[in-house]
């Protein structure tokens, strides 16, 4: 590509980085807290963008001359050659000293760079390809990771978390499907007993038919993502549609199984209602430190 193209495609690139970190595009591919970042790139694309379109501009309004020969001061008159007497033979061997000195004849080459006729190379086309990818982030949106990745990837529930904080008051209480899985496999449901639980989820079923909550939880970005697990058991309704988002409540129960994928724990809940609600604004989880 030459350098107008480069600046198309830099100037492309910013400008759907900063469609995708404005809307809430950008939370298929990274966490939330990365979005102050994604704005910076995105600005610093398209003021990059902008300067090599300014410096081109610039260097191409100016004239370039190319050298040419030397000219004698105003007056002066060439060397003369000298001349042999008049009769005097050449020496030997003058012949071929004056084949050896005299010019090359011109040669004509359309792939020299000269002045006046100056030559281009052309890139290949194929590099256009690249904006594809934008295109396609633009046009596009893709859906955030569903049951089938959750259900084909080891749970990241492996290491006990540091510490748990208390819970608020009152019979009923709406926990994050992390700090609930993560209370039941490593707090033993000590401070889950006589509790009411609610917790929101992905539904994943396994090769079973067994149906799991899943929240899938990020480290930085989407291509790390693992999905933190917990099994259903009790009232589960007789129809269920993988990759609806439901809200179950329940109760605690010592339950528990491992994933055969990585033997990672995966508690259960009893649960006792379940209904359909919309999908997060955020599908992945940002809490899970593990």
């Amino acid at each position: 590509m030459n350098r107008q193209a480069q600046a198309a495609v830099l100037f492309l690139t910013g400008g759907a980085i900063l469609h995708a970190a404005l809307t809430d595009l950008y939370l298929r591919y990274v966490k939330a807290g990365l979005q102050p970042l994604l704005l910076a790139a995105g600005v610093v694309l398209i003021a990059t963008a902008t300067a090599t379109v300014w410096y081109e501009h610039r260097g191409a309004g100016t004239p370039t001359e190319s050298p040419t020969e030397a000219e004698a001061p105003a007056g002066a008159e060439p060397p003369a050659e000298a001349e042999a007497p008049a009769g005097a033979e050449p020496p030997a061997g003058a012949e071929a000293v004056a084949e050896a000195d005299a010019p090359a004849p011109a040669h004509t080459d359309t792939h020299l760079h000269t002045g006046a006729h100056p030559h281009t190379h052309h890139e290949p086309r194929i590099s256009w390809l690249l904006v594809l990818p934008l295109l396609a982030l633009v046009l596009v949106a893709p859906p955030a990771l569903g049951s089938y990745s959750a259900m084909r990837t080891g749970t990241a529930l492996q290491k006990q978390p540091w510490g748990f904080a208390d819970l608020p008051a009152g019979d009923t209480v709406r926990l994050n499907l992390v700090d609930y899985a993560g209370r039941a496999a490593y707090d033993h449901g000590r401070s889950l007993d006589h509790r009411r639980i609610k917790i929101a989820g992905l539904l994943a079923l396994d090769r079973d038919g067994s149906p799991y909550l899943v929240r899938m939880a990020l480290n930085c970005c989407a291509a790390d993502a693992q999905p933190v697990k917990i099994g259903l058991t009790g009232r589960i309704p007789p129809v269920l549609r993988p990759d609806t988002w439901l809200e179950a409540t329940g109760t605690y129960t010592t339950k528990q199984t491992k994933d055969p994928l990585n033997d990672g724990i995966i508690p259960f809940l009893d649960v006792t209602d379940v209904k359909p609600v919309r999908a997060p604004r955020d599908p992945y989880d940002e809490s899970w430190n593990g």
